[in-house]
């Protein structure tokens, strides 16, 4: 697919780190990880990955078989905002990487004529079955995927250190000064900070415990 005919994935979660959403795209098993990833039929990287801050809130719910912990989802009606990556992608990885999301096997192209058009469109009942368009950055739409529930639905679940690390670090790694959407990143600061308030990590993980796993 043609440059044209990309469009940018939000990433929320531990798919911020770039490492991280190498195995979804590439294949493997990332590092702290307890299952192995098959991979996009379109094994390259984003040609462009910048960070971006979403309406709604994060929070950490459910148990992931694969940290050990609470896993983190978007709730886009909620007050707050969310701090993502947005990695520029085909339809093609977007379909393959929420598949493997969906514990689905990757393949197959999604129809996202409904979602690009309603905003929302959910796919099933699963944990990551629920597709939404964020908004649009530099001409092109921002898709996502979270649960069909929302925040105040569910009980909330702490992260594990290794999952939290990964989400940091890409965060962190966005760069830049936090002034809106693509234009910059976060600091050290803003992020531990940030983590550390979501439902289910705050009162569990401190900022300065985020801080330590990122080593800043």
């Amino acid at each position: 697919m043609g440059q044209q005919r990309r469009i940018w994935y939000a990433a929320y979660g531990s798919n911020t780190d770039r490492e991280r959403l190498g195995a979804y795209i590439g294949g493997g098993r990332p590092r702290g990880a307890e299952r192995w990833y098959p991979g996009c039929r379109d094994r390259r990287m984003p040609v462009e990955s910048v960070p971006v801050e979403l309406p709604g809130a994060l929070y950490f719910a459910t148990r992931s078989p694969v940290w050990g912990g609470g896993r983190a989802f978007y709730d886009p009606a909620a007050e707050g905002r969310t701090l993502a990556v947005a990695h520029l992608v085909t339809p093609g990885q977007f379909s393959d990487i929420a598949a493997q999301e969906m514990y689905r096997e990757p393949g197959s192209d999604l129809d996202l004529s409904a979602v690009l058009t309603h905003g929302r469109v959910s796919l099933g009942e699963g944990r990551y079955e629920t597709l939404v368009r964020a908004g649009e950055l530099a001409g092109r739409p921002v898709l996502t995927f979270t649960a069909p529930w929302g925040l105040g639905d569910v009980p909330h679940e702490a992260p594990a250190g290794a999952y939290l690390r990964y989400l940091a670090s890409g965060l962190l790694g966005a760069g830049g000064d936090g002034n809106g959407v693509g234009v910059g990143g976060w600091s050290a600061e803003v992020v531990a900070a940030y983590l550390a308030g979501a439902p289910g990590a705050e009162g569990v993980w401190s900022a300065e415990d985020v801080r330590e796993l990122i080593g800043a």
